[in-house]
């Protein structure tokens, strides 16, 4: 397999594995405060992360190179998690996935600033058509209030998140240093946990741990295992063998694999015409998949 089509991979399994954290998340998202649930499972997602390195590396040779590059890296992905899950208090998972839509232009303008990616003008297009159908299903499908930008809050607090994961994928290319990828996810989880640790030190002390539902620890060890671990390792593979623009359009299928996510869960199937939205973004991922002109570097 060449390494783009390992990428390309990667990030399949990254939609998938993303997906299942919008429709657990808004379950539990209610139960406990944001920053204290994604302290815990990042730091039960470096132990995991940490035991894969020392079984493949032996130790984590270049991790201590450069600290600093961990601290903006885990700060980045501190700020999208916590602002993910106080999001999804009030947005519905369908909707927020949607949000999470817009980081492919998003990302394509950090890789501009940050590397000099230059887009063709298919993957404008594409993005633009990706931005259209994330915009119906984030408006619930209804004109007028797109019209209005009758935007959620939830949905816009979710926004800056969406952001600060824009930025950060750009941003491994740019600091990455030859470490290997578990190596420098080890590096970038531990500085998160740190980061979330001291954020969310007063919230830690207070929650009845105990005391929660069990659906809260499914989703934390779902979330630290999975939806960080897992994902963590394949963004940043992918990111080292894709463009900017292409890592974050696989972002385009994640509403659909929630949508999956929610009837398995015992949700139901959205009205036909918000589904429409999701469409679109589909189109948009075959658009951005099927150009394949624009070098990684």
């Amino acid at each position: 397999m060449t390494p783009s089509g390992a990428g390309h991979l990667a990030m399949l399994a990254f939609s998938v594995l993303v997906a299942g954290s919008f429709s657990l998340g808004a379950l539990v998202a209610n139960e406990i405060e944001p920053e204290a649930f994604n302290a815990l499972r990042f730091w039960i997602a470096t132990a995991v992360v940490g035991s894969a390195m020392l079984a493949t590396h032996g130790r984590p040779v270049g991790a201590g190179v450069a600290p600093w590059r961990y601290l903006i890296l885990g700060g980045l992905f501190a700020i999208y998690f916590v602002l993910m899950f106080e999001g999804l208090k009030t947005a519905p998972p369908v909707s927020s996935a949607a949000v999470f839509t817009l980081t492919p232009a998003m990302s394509a303008l950090f890789g501009w600033l940050l590397l000099r990616q230059r887009m063709t003008p298919r993957i404008a297009f594409a993005l633009m058509i990706g931005a259209a159908g994330a915009l119906w299903v984030i408006f619930r499908a209804d004109l007028g209030a797109l019209l209005r930008f009758e935007i959620g809050v939830g949905e816009a607090i979710f926004f800056w998140g969406c952001m600060a994961h824009a930025a950060y994928t750009p941003m491994v290319r740019k600091l990455n240093r030859g470490e290997a990828p578990v190596v420098f996810t080890f590096g970038t989880l531990v500085a998160g946990a740190l980061i979330l640790t001291i954020w969310a030190a007063p919230t830690l002390v207070k929650v009845d741990w105990l005391a929660l539902p069990p659906i809260v620890w499914i989703t934390i060890l779902y979330t630290a295992v999975f939806a960080s671990s897992m994902t963590f390792v394949l963004l940043q593979f992918a990111t080292l063998r894709l463009p900017s623009s292409k890592v974050m359009a696989y972002t385009y299928l994640t509403p659909a694999w929630v949508i999956l996510w929610e009837v398995a869960l015992g949700g139901q199937w959205p009205p036909v015409w918000v589904a429409a939205g999701v469409v679109l973004t589909a189109a948009a991922l075959v658009l951005l998949l099927r150009d394949e002109s624009v070098s990684p570097r």
